[in-house]
């Protein structure tokens, strides 16, 4: 049977005048029902959570489907909303966090770190039910992963800088004092003991803080990755869910073929490796897990495909990840074309790309033009299609 997955997106909530991210989620989320729809730490930030599905394609029109709700009721409101890991224009003054004892907690407690909390991920779920074998695979796999963040990089600008990276999401989140990489743990009592010595440290409060890059879900029996940047187009989101489902039941079967682990340790890369992936994107070079020296992305990514085509096969997903991941290496990551546009046109233009990214359209819909005094300004037409297609057909247009 195919394994289920499901996705949690958050989403930046900027004005669409200005292009500012502004702290406006409670007006966004009263048109909307919960717990589809929900906050984050930040009122600059709404989070998504699909339902759980065993077809890429199932899961790719559900993600298309609640964005379309979301863009409805923010645009109700003057806003829009943006899938990426930052936006070109914010201003930390501006921002005020969510209302609650535990949102309360973490500004009082991590200050700056939770003050600058203005970025959003991409998070998978997939089904492990035994946690065992969870806690396993989670090692297993983690040497992957920051392929995928490559995949997904889309925050090369911090309030209204360039960055030089192509994930600058990645460098704020390692802030916090449990992000990156796993450790390897014998089972989950193991693991769970390791989370419990740090609650009880003070330095975290709860298991929810655990923010490793791929963790065990601490209320659902799942294994969630959470490597990523949040990803404009929703096709991306498809082939990252994909990719990592594929990771997941690969390792999951060499575990029960095997009964040990093939994971050796010697992990002290992995946070390397992750920051390169940040640097880079697709753009450079990625650390190749089987040497753990560096290798054009592009053979990175394919080296990826190559590991998982069996579990991809078996699932009647590789024919759409194929594709979908040979489109992204052509068209380069999300940062590299928000950074391309961005040198064109300007910050503003960079925002309204990624707005429409997020929308499903092709181009950014064009802003008024200003009139001649007396007259009223034309607000324009969208330029750009809703693609509303298979990832695979998309994939191959």
């Amino acid at each position: 049977m195919t394994v289920r997955i499901g996705v949690e997106e958050e989403f930046h909530i900027v004005e669409v005048e200005t292009g500012l991210l502004v702290p406006r989620a409670d007006t966004v989320l009263e048109e909307l029902p919960g717990p589809t729809f929900t906050t984050e730490l930040q009122q600059a930030t709404v989070e998504s959570n699909s339902g759980v599905h065993a077809s890429l394609d199932d899961l790719y029109g559900d993600v298309l489907r609640t964005r379309r709700r979301l863009d409805a009721a923010a645009t109700a409101h003057g806003l829009a909303v943006v899938a990426t890991g930052t936006v070109p224009l914010a201003r930390t003054a501006d921002m005020r966090p969510t209302a609650g004892r535990r949102y309360r907690h973490m500004v009082d407690e991590y200050r700056m770190v939770a003050d600058e909390q203005l970025i959003c991920g991409t998070h998978v779920h997939v089904d492990v039910p035994d946690r065992d074998i969870a806690v396993r695979v989670m090692c297993e796999v983690a040497p992957w992963l920051h392929v995928l963040l490559a995949l997904s990089a889309s925050s090369p600008f911090w309030l209204g800088a360039d960055t030089g990276y192509a994930s600058w999401r990645t460098m704020v989140w390692q802030r916090w004092p449990t992000a990156g990489p796993p450790g390897c743990f014998a089972d989950a009592a193991a693991y769970d003991a390791a989370v419990q010595c740090l609650v009880d440290s003070g330095v975290i409060s709860d298991a929810g803080m655990i923010y490793y890059d791929i963790r065990p879900s601490a209320h659902q029996r799942t294994l969630e990755l959470r490597i990523c940047d949040a990803c404009p187009r929703a096709e991306t989101v498809v082939l990252i869910a994909g990719l990592f489902r594929a990771l997941v039941t690969e390792a999951r079967e060499r575990l029960e073929a095997t009964g040990t682990p093939a994971c050796a340790g010697r992990h002290e890369w992995l946070r390397a490796a992750a920051w390169r992936a940040a640097r880079s994107g697709l753009e450079g070079t990625l650390i190749d897990p089987t040497s753990a020296h560096e290798a054009p992305a592009a053979q990175v990514v394919r080296s990826l495909l190559g590991r998982v085509r069996p579990a991809l096969a078996a699932a009647g997903d590789w024919p759409t990840v194929r594709d979908l991941a040979e489109r992204a290496l052509v068209a380069g990551s999300a940062a590299h074309r928000l950074r391309r546009t961005a040198a064109a046109e300007d910050l503003l233009a960079c925002t309204d790309l990624a707005i429409a990214e997020t929308r499903g359209e092709e181009h950014p819909r064009r802003r008024p033009v200003a009139a001649p005094t007396g007259q009223v300004a034309s607000p324009g037409r969208p330029t750009g299609k809703a693609s509303g297609a298979h990832p695979a057909r998309i994939a191959r247009r």
